[in-house]
């Protein structure tokens, strides 16, 4: 299944009209729903960097995202070899080109996405159309498609796929070890969370690689490439509120800059796995093709790179030389640490029963959609029972299977499946938004039909407005999508399908067909044992 979609952007689910108790629908929109934003646009949360010891005249850092600190480097705390090649990929067939010439505009059109359906540029389809500046178009409008293509992005590998998850590579990295042995303003730093949770400089990180399922290695070097803030002894020119340069509410400090800096790795890795992105959006209106032989490891770190730089400096980052040497400088090779396959050839999932009494109604609240925020692959379906708000609801979610929790802590519970008590390794489960009070505690083991705790809107990165619980699953830290073709996501022989809007989807078994609807219906009702 290709899901056609923006890698980044959240899309709402589509109104439905046939939906009897429309009143009724509307004032209860809000008690299901699930959000992947810390705060949503508009909010007025800030997070406080707090230095924890130096101070001082320190000497500046460059610009941020300028910095490429070549020279000597000592290498710290690498947990396996650290020489390895990239392993060859399946060369991918070039972009298919429509063969019309002929673009009739449709509503809802624009020209930038007009462009990337025909493979050309913004600029040459408005050479051929003789349109002026601005990017107007009408509905109806016959545009001409130059014979034109895409120029085509360096295929030199970055990263293998393994060192962009939170998988098998990171298990015994030592995180913090290498951050105080570093010694640089990151090891001095704090953060309050706008619910009065303090964490490190290396605590945040570890939150974001375990949050977003994001390699720890990774996120100290694209840290230091745009701050200089792992080795360098202050924070310089940087700025300690927008220390990424993302500009937006809700995304002040560390923590939420970092998280937004994930997410995109995020959207590079999953597009490319589902192929809804083959091509990078530059800010000033380039295009580029990405190199049919990439891995999805690399192309992550392009499409991360792209939302930052122009593209003459992004060529000068993704080339050899450049992201690979300072991850060589700080690490080692990054193809040492590969992991592969990182995915076997067939994956197959455990059994897994409803998450919650089946003697109690609940509803299908939410369909596939971000494991962990947008970028990352559609893993995530919710569910909820009647309640309204963000009251914690007096039943209970349970176990889907037999295993022990490997994290219990800011609403989030995780359980892993292969005994060896590692959440990068084999099957997890994500269960989210689940209360402090009564939430099972990590190290237990659990049996099929245990008590996890209560559904609710709690969540230290994670935002809800309603309560709900939000269930995923990961194999070697890959987010693996709900409606994964060749493993979707079972329950009790329901299966998950998408509509192809994040959000949208249905349950089926057999003729049965359960819709997902934010709001309590006969079409989202789960149906109950006997």
């Amino acid at each position: 299944m290709v899901r056609k979609r923006l890698p980044v952007e959240a899309h709402r689910p589509p109104f439905r009209s046939h939906i009897p108790v429309l009143v009724f629908a509307l004032m209860l929109l809000v008690s299901l729903a699930c959000v992947r934003q810390a705060v949503r646009d508009g909010a007025a949360v800030d997070g406080r960097v707090t230095p924890v010891g130096g101070g001082g005249d320190q000497p500046l850092r460059p610009t941020p995202g300028t910095y490429m600190p070549w020279g000597e480097r000592k290498i710290v705390y690498a947990t396996v070899a650290v020489a390895g090649t990239p392993t060859p990929d399946a060369t991918r067939p070039a972009q298919a080109r429509p063969a019309q010439q002929v673009h009739s505009v449709q509503r809802g059109d624009t020209l930038s996405a007009i462009a990337r359906v025909y493979q050309v540029s913004v600029e040459a389809l408005k050479r051929a159309n003789a349109l002026g500046p601005s990017d107007t178009i009408s509905v109806g409008q016959n545009l001409t498609i130059p014979e034109y293509y895409l120029p085509v992005g360096p295929a030199h590998k970055l990263i293998p796929d393994s060192e962009l998850v939170y998988g098998p590579g990171q298990v015994g990295f030592d995180l913090e070890g290498a951050v105080k042995e570093w010694g640089g303003y990151l090891s001095t730093i704090s953060e309050t969370d706008r619910f009065g949770n303090t964490r490190s400089g290396a605590e945040i990180v570890f939150a974001v690689a375990q949050f977003y399922s994001v390699n720890p290695r990774l996120l100290l070097v694209v840290l230091e490439q745009r701050t200089g803030w792992v080795q360098g002894p202050s924070p310089g020119q940087v700025s300690e509120t927008y220390p990424f340069g993302y500009v937006k509410a809700g995304y002040k400090g560390l923590l939420r800059q970092l998280s937004w800096a994930a997410d995109m790795l995020n959207a590079g890795f999953y597009g490319w796995r589902d192929e809804s992105l083959s091509v990078l959006d530059f800010e000033d209106g380039t295009q580029l093709e990405l190199a049919p032989g990439l891995n999805a490891g690399t192309v992550a770190v392009q499409f991360y790179f792209s939302q930052l730089h122009l593209p003459q400096h992004w060529h000068v980052i993704v080339s050899p030389g450049g992201f690979d040497r300072l991850y060589s400088d700080m690490f080692g090779n990054a193809f040492g640490y590969a992991y592969e396959p990182l995915l076997p050839g067939y994956l197959d999932q455990p059994p897994l029963d409803w998450p919650w009494d089946t003697h109690e109604v609940w509803y299908f609240t939410g369909g596939p959609h971000g494991g962990w925020d947008s970028g990352s692959a559609w893993a995530a379906v919710d569910f909820a029972p009647t309640v309204k708000g963000c009251q914690i609801a007096p039943n209970w979610v349970r176990a889907a299977a037999d295993g022990q929790v490997v994290r219990s802590t800011d609403g989030v519970v995780v359980q892993d499946f292969d005994g060896d008590a590692e959440e990068q390794t084999g099957w997890t489960l994500l269960y989210m938004h689940i209360a402090a009070s009564g939430r099972v505690v990590a190290g237990q083991q659990l049996q099929a039909g245990d008590s996890i705790g209560h559904p609710s809107c709690e969540g230290s990165l994670g935002f809800a407005n309603a309560t709900h619980l939000h269930f995923a699953r990961r194999y070697n830290g890959v987010w693996i999508a709900a409606d994964d073709p060749g493993v979707p996501l079972d329950l009790d022989g329901w299966v998950v399908e998408s509509a192809g809007r994040e959000y949208d989807g249905w349950l089926v078994k057999g003729d049965d067909w359960l819709e997902a609807w934010d709001a309590p219906g006969d079409i989202n009702s789960i149906p109950t044992s006997p």
